[in-house]
């Protein structure tokens, strides 16, 4: 009986698992109808393609229609076009530039502009963790401290006026060691002031 159509789909997901490294193996498999045996079924690493590949790995061909003398001028401005598709790919997923739900021209440029100074924001933090704390992303970082809330502690007065405590909750143990790697400090907490009403406390944004 033949054993070719097991072998052919083993070979199948063979290939789909290792990806890129099964092209550099040479595999002979049976004819129809021919029985699996050391003689038909065969494979072996194809060392010559193999070295081809070692040869070309770890370097990187930049193919353009500039022509300069020097390559770093090449390389440099290749880099500043990486860094520029990374802020638009920042903008639109990480800090939700898209899509935009407002009609009103002034506050899509108001929506933009925050988006924008968000993304600066982004950027300073991603260079200085690059100095202090290599192995952190602004994404991991900003999802940590998604963990500090800040809120209003009103309480009413004897004289009817309200006593409003802004505060944000205390960093935990290892949201407080993410802050001491890039040297982050948290402002002290806001005094507390009066208000004659709570909501006075909370100022409207019009738009």
């Amino acid at each position: 009986m033949s054993q070719a159509g097991p072998v052919t789909d083993a070979r199948g997901r063979g290939e789909t698992e290792a990806g890129r490294a099964f092209g550099y193996v040479k595999i002979q498999l049976p004819e129809a109808r021919q029985a699996v045996t050391h003689q038909t079924f065969t494979f072996q690493l194809d060392k010559v393609k193999l070295r081809e590949a070692q040869l070309r790995d770890g370097h990187y061909l930049l193919r353009t229609n500039l022509v300069v003398e020097d390559p770093a001028l090449l390389w440099d401005r290749y880099m500043q076009l990486v860094q520029v598709e990374a802020a638009f790919k920042s903008l639109k997923s990480d800090l939700g530039l898209r899509p935009i739900y407002h009609q009103l021209e002034h506050r899509v440029e108001a929506h933009i502009l925050i988006a924008f100074l968000a993304y600066c924001l982004t950027a300073t933090l991603k260079y200085r963790l690059q100095v202090h704390a290599p192995g952190l992303s602004p994404r991991v970082v900003l999802e940590k401290l998604a963990a500090i809330q800040a809120l209003d502690v009103c309480l009413p007065t004897t004289d009817g006026r309200h006593l409003v405590m802004p505060r944000y909750t205390e960093p935990d143990a290892d949201v407080a060691l993410l802050l001491h790697q890039p040297r982050l400090v948290l402002p002290q907490q806001p005094p507390p002031r009066l208000v004659n009403a709570p909501t006075a406390a909370m100022p409207q944004l019009k738009m």
